[in-house]
């Protein structure tokens, strides 16, 4: 369950959908739309975006794609960041700024409620003139919470949160925790602990390294590709099903431009990790001092 609806544990996220570093139109705008209706037609029906994809465009191409929305559809986006003219990463979290992102976010969408939106926290590191103001975050969720009440969202989610944060926040209602998590990267385990305790859904980005340079990829290391060829399955699949199979919070949204790689991330769902494999794998992180 994510915010009261029901979801298939495999979605897709956006994210991957615009040009190359999340900037401009998608190389090919046919395949991007294929890509959603496909996703819908393989029983995906809980989809991750934000307007500041492209930005304005991951939003585009999913109306263009899927409007008018199958009920069963659960559309998620965040707000919390804008971009700069050189597509840099900037802050948007005053309270006026997350409700004029939520409204960006209904009229591209067009739909008048959003069934869940997260609140992307950002760092320091993303100051930008008068927006290096420090924003409480309890001004934030305040702003959410009237969002929800008003009927625009349907569920508050947090995203890239520590965990007096998480702990700061759940008062408010929290569907979902969107922090970055991997079998190779567990720094995250408390707060999974506190999500499973609360009954929150933890939907983790990176769910297979980061996709940026120099930094690890569950599908590079080695274990993982020995279980792939054992398991008569792809290193992609081999760390999502571990995902799926080590917490039953665990929503995926694994995103991707690519017809081929999207079935292959669905059909996750058909992949059994044995008892002997799972073993292997719980301790990667523990044996690379992310746990």
């Amino acid at each position: 369950m994510l915010a009261g609806r029901p979801v298939a544990r495999i979605g897709y996220g956006a994210m991957q959908l615009p040009g190359p570093g999340v900037l401009g139109p998608p190389r090919d705008r046919a395949v991007a739309l294929a890509v959603l209706r496909r996703a819908v037609g393989l029983g995906v029906n809980h989809i991750d975006t934000a307007q500041f994809y492209g930005p304005d465009v991951a939003n585009e191409l999913i109306h263009a794609a899927l409007h008018p929305y199958p009920e069963d559809l659960v559309l998620v986006t965040k707000v919390g960041a804008e971009r700069d003219g050189q597509g840099g990463w900037i802050r948007a979290q005053r309270p006026h700024e997350l409700r004029a992102g939520v409204e960006a976010n209904l009229r591209s969408l067009d739909v008048e409620r959003i069934d869940v939106v997260n609140l992307r926290l950002l760092g320091a590191e993303h100051d930008h003139g008068d927006r290096a103001l420090p924003v409480d975050l309890d001004s934030q969720l305040a702003e959410m919470i009237a969002l929800r009440a008003e009927g625009k969202i349907g569920g508050i989610g947090i995203s890239s949160v520590n965990m007096d944060q998480l702990r700061q926040a759940l008062p408010a209602g929290i569907a979902c925790v969107q922090n970055a998590y991997s079998l190779i990267d567990r720094a995250g385990e408390p707060l999974l602990d506190l999500c499973r305790e609360h009954d929150v859904a933890w939907v983790p980005y990176f769910p297979l390294g980061s996709a940026f340079a120099g930094l690890a990829k569950v599908t590079e290391h080695p274990a993982v590709v020995a279980a792939a060829a054992a398991q008569g399955a792809t290193p992609a699949q081999v760390g999502l099903a571990w995902l799926l199979a080590h917490e039953p919070h665990i929503l995926l949204i694994p995103g991707t431009s690519s017809l081929e790689h999207l079935d292959e991330n669905v059909a996750t769902a058909d992949v059994r990790l044995d008892v002997a494999t799972m073993a292997v794998l719980d301790v990667l992180a523990v044996a690379g001092g992310r746990r």
